[in-house]
């Protein structure tokens, strides 16, 4: 009999895991609070409890290409980066493709889940729901949490003093939604994340005034790259990964500066983190130094102190007339349902490789999506969903308590030396190596050194190419016999939403080429005769 799982949310992390469920043949049933589908994505006017929040303009950080789920590539028409309607799009596409809707319970929310009482021998939940004020408890052999990590707004006004006395508007960022009626305020952005630089660019164009207060300040990348491919197609390779890996810190800092650093100077834009040999997640934002350049954005120190009208800096400088500050603070994460099973503690997130709590008796219980990767969260995601349906079904085991609890004080150790100690890096990871680690544990990590001989052109595409996520679909369970081709044909997607305008083909052969085998014969000839 199919082992019956319940699924918690029906955001990316759940329509995943749902699949995936159904891929091993397991019986799942996912519990969503709203009703419908698309989680974070799934933009609203209104601010919802217990649901993520979004502003309109949201558009993804990674491409399409990177993006997308191992046996399911994105429409090739579809932009390179996503406004958040298209991600929706593209899961509304994918649940229906795979028949998932089925699956899913609207309008119920997840009371609690308890052990059952003979949880050390069967492993067994019982998950409490209420829909349209009924009650109902159902038991289940295993339990996916996939109600996301931006729901709790992180709001530290005790860090703030003279918030009391600020007599303008204050609000936390998850509250944004679009510019309209910020028009002539002057404004005060708290944070230099993701979201803190989207709104301070994007009220930037109808405010008299905005500033942007951060305390370490950030790298900020492009997502226009090497040629104008998207910045994570060249950045993300297993030989640049290989390279951070092996290579002295500082040689990984300078290369860093040096990539950034050929957009704009960070120093002059008051930009410049304060420890550059932190790899934090850097900014992703196209828009952020043109409005720096042009004054409509002002970078400052911390804030202080606030007064009744003022915000006064760290550096002694003073900003009169504040009308609103937006607090991009990021989040906390809670699941006031598990009874404190999942829960940080000394500056630590313990979870076995940010999934499996390691205490409990049975692995029945997995937490999808609780990461940060710097790169693509979707193909991670389901590599996480990917090796739990394994476990659930005893196809894949874990080790003991002892040697899971050893591993996350290690990675933690790791994260720390890596990203910092700030709770902001609290789910931080390097992207290839987290995911090459789930697909050793799933038996779908490519064998590069095998395939150089097999297949050498592929070879070399998935060691110097960009690692996404049809890699982990080429062996092993759940292999798909499209995924080299997908790998070869990744570049047509890439430029068929961008060739909208009918040109004449230019030469095959490069006048640049040309110019350098001209330059590389002048030396030759300079050298010979000088030989005479």
């Amino acid at each position: 009999m199919a082992k019956k799982v319940a699924v918690i949310g029906a955001g990316v992390s759940g329509l995943v895991s749902l699949k995936c469920c159904v891929d091993e043949g397991l019986k799942p049933t996912c519990f969503e609070k709203t009703e419908d589908i698309g989680g974070l994505w799934r933009f609203k006017e209104t601010v919802d409890d217990g649901r993520a929040s979004i502003y309109q303009s949201v558009i993804s950080n990674t491409s399409k290409e990177m993006s997308c789920l191992s046996d399911f590539p994105m429409p090739e028409d579809f932009p390179n980066f996503l406004p958040n309607s298209k991600v929706l799009e593209y899961f509304r596409i994918f649940a229906k493709k795979f028949d998932l809707l089925k699956y899913i319970q609207f309008q119920t929310t997840v009371l609690s889940v308890k052990k059952h009482p003979d949880f050390a021998t069967s492993g067994q939940w019982v998950v409490v729901t209420e829909n349209n004020g009924k009650k109902q408890s159902a038991v289940f052999d295993g339990v996916m949490i996939c109600s996301g990590h931006h729901v709790f707004p992180n709001l530290p006004l005790e860090s703030f003093p003279g918030i009391q006395k600020f007599k303008g508007q204050y609000f936390h960022s998850r509250q944004y939604k679009h510019p309209e009626g910020f028009e002539k305020k002057r404004i005060l952005v708290i944070g230099i994340g993701n979201s803190a630089s989207d709104i301070a660019v994007e009220l930037s164009k109808k405010a008299a005034q905005v500033f942007i207060s951060t305390r370490h300040g950030s790298w900020v990348l492009s997502r226009i790259s090497e040629d104008g491919y998207p910045w994570d197609l060249t950045f993300l390779t297993r030989f640049k990964a290989m390279l951070k890996n092996i290579v002295p810190r500082i040689v990984v800092k300078w290369a860093m500066e040096n990539v950034v650093y050929q957009w704009f100077n960070h120093e002059n834009y008051g930009l410049v983190p304060q420890n550059k040999y932190l790899l934090k997640e850097p900014v992703v934002n196209d828009d952020l130094p043109s409005r720096i350049l042009y004054g409509a954005i002002k970078v400052k120190s911390r804030v202080k102190e606030l007064t009744e009208t003022s915000a006064i800096f760290e550096d002694g400088t003073v900003e009169e007339n504040i009308d609103i500050i937006v607090f991009a603070t990021g989040y906390t994460f809670s699941f006031p349902f598990l009874d404190d099973l999942v829960k940080v503690e000394n500056n630590m997130v313990s979870l076995y490789k940010f999934i499996f709590p390691p205490q409990l008796e049975k692995s029945t219980l997995a937490c999808i999506g609780l990461i940060q990767p710097l790169g693509p969260i979707f193909p991670a995601i389901e590599l996480q969903a990917r090796w739990v349906t394994r476990v659930f079904k005893g196809l894949c085991t874990l080790p003991s308590e002892r040697t899971m609890m050893e591993d996350i004080i290690k990675r933690n150790k790791q994260r720390i030396d890596w990203f910092g100690e700030s709770k902001s890096q609290l789910l931080q990871t390097s992207y290839i190596s987290y995911s090459d680690e789930l697909a050793v544990e799933i038996g779908v990590k490519p064998d590069i050194l095998s395939l150089l001989l097999k297949d050498p052109k592929l070879a070399v595409k998935l060691y110097f190419g960009p690692c996404n996520s049809y890699q982990y679909r080429l062996v092993g369970p759940g292999q798909w016999d499209g995924a080299r081709n997908a790998i070869f044909t990744q570049k047509q997607r890439i430029l068929k939403p961008l060739k909208t305008r009918a040109i004449k083909t230019s030469s095959t052969f490069p006048v640049s080429f040309l110019l350098k085998i001209l330059g590389l014969l002048a030396v030759v000839v300079a050298f010979f005769s000088q030989l005479q």
